[in-house]
């Protein structure tokens, strides 16, 4: 099979296209024939060996966590009824024609497979953001980079909980965000006043998405490190913010409440591009620019 791998750090042009011999599930664990798997940053700061100090990679690696596809082979101690299903979930190495899932729920009719092999990182990403800044009913948020995947599901699933969301991102994407259900803003100089302006009660917590360094204008803007995050700015703890990051906390749960949310119309999610796995370089480093809108896409 075809797949995409890298044998040392850097940038997009370690990334190669190989065949290798499909792999085989584990205990517990499925292999999908893959439809679409989703593009996140989390992949190409793993390729520069960013995250090298706490977690290793063993060359050459594949790349890519979450897909969907149809099961084409299940690992012992996951029932046989499984095999020609169509799922989406987590997995490794997910860049490639075939992919092993370890965490993975039943794709609707309704959930396109393009949607469906984007939504797990970002779904349960912003599930957990919430739920780690006691964000409740009737509370302001500031989501700081609310264009991207992470940002669009925070301010969809905060609309769902009651929260009100401002959302930082260019003048052109305002109208998007205004879409989604948040009150748009630039980021940038004067932020702190921008947001004043639009919140004069003040905001009640803050999310980092962009990891742009904004952590102390945060904590300045709430008033209270404990209700700031961050799931890009690996230095946020340093200023007594919090940063969050996997392995993913119950997936299942989320993933299936987020395709019922898909199929009720309450939820969606703007695919900006796909591309084929060919093309998976060019992918990550339009994802690296931070002016994507929405979810990039692989489709083997």
């Amino acid at each position: 099979m075809k797949a995409i791998q890298f044998s040392r750090y850097g940038g997009a042009e370690v990334l190669d296209i190989v065949e290798i011999d499909p792999p085989h599930p584990g205990p517990g664990e499925l292999r999908i024939r893959v439809r679409a798997a989703g593009v996140n940053p989390s992949d190409w700061k793993r390729r520069e060996g960013q995250y090298r100090a706490f977690e290793d990679v063993r060359f050459p690696s594949g790349i890519g966590v979450e897909a969907s596809g149809i099961v084409d082979e299940v690992g012992p101690g996951v029932a046989s009824t499984f095999a020609g299903d169509a799922v989406f979930g987590y997995g490794r190495a997910t860049m490639a024609e075939h992919a092993i899932l370890t965490h993975w729920v039943h794709k609707p009719d309704d959930l396109p497979f393009e949607i469906a092999g984007g939504l797990p990182v970002i779904s349960e990403t912003a599930w957990r953001s919430l739920d780690e800044l006691h964000v409740k009913a009737g509370e302001t948020l500031l989501v700081s980079g609310a264009a991207g995947g992470i940002g669009s599901a925070v301010i969809q699933l905060a609309r769902i909980r009651g929260i009100t969301t401002i959302g930082t991102a260019s003048p052109q994407k305002h109208d998007y965000l205004k879409s989604l259900g948040a009150i748009p803003t630039t980021y940038g100089p004067g932020l702190a006043d921008r947001v004043r302006q639009l919140a004069p009660e003040g905001i009640d917590a803050a999310l980092d998405v962009a990891g742009s360094g904004i952590i102390p204008e945060l904590i300045a803007l709430t008033g209270d490190p404990a209700r700031v995050l961050s799931v890009a700015d690996f230095s946020a703890e340093e200023y007594g913010a919090k940063f969050s990051h996997g392995p993913p906390k119950e997936p299942e749960r989320v993933l299936a409440d987020v395709a019922r949310l898909y199929s009720r119309g309450q939820f969606r999610l703007h695919i900006e591009q796909s591309f084929p796995l060919e093309q998976t370089a060019e992918a990550q480093t339009l994802s690296a620019a931070g002016r994507v809108t929405g979810k990039l896409i692989i489709s083997p």
